[in-house]
């Protein structure tokens, strides 16, 4: 469902590296984490209110971007967007990662963030 190759906004990668200097938390697991975060939280993509730019330079594959948890990332996004075509689930699923990296970008150490976790 979603392509081999994903990206993110340059801003949202940026917020990614700042939390992996101080946590030691790899940009694909935080992602993750914003990811379900986001989901939890009730934010909902709106493809009529986007104006971000998939524009980062981190471009993983799925497999790298989503691990384990790819198979549950897609069953999600296929449930909340059942009407967006491929190209706009990568949109969603990027613009949940910046939701959620909002809520957990000012941890500074590991285990600030497992706790609020």
């Amino acid at each position: 469902m979603l392509p081999n190759r994903m990206v993110l906004s340059r801003q949202t990668e940026e917020q990614l590296k700042k939390l992996k200097g101080y946590t030691g938390i790899t940009p694909n697991i935080a992602a993750r984490l914003a990811f379900f975060r986001s989901v939890e939280s009730e934010f909902r993509y709106s493809p009529e209110r986007d104006t971000k730019k998939l524009d980062g330079s981190l471009v993983l594959d799925k497999i790298t971007w989503l691990g384990e948890t790819l198979q549950a990332t897609e069953l999600v996004l296929k449930m909340l967007y059942p009407q967006l075509e491929q190209k706009m689930l990568i949109k969603a699923w990027a613009a949940h990662v910046e939701d959620g990296i909002a809520a957990i970008r000012n941890y500074r150490d590991l285990k600030s963030i497992t706790q609020a976790l």
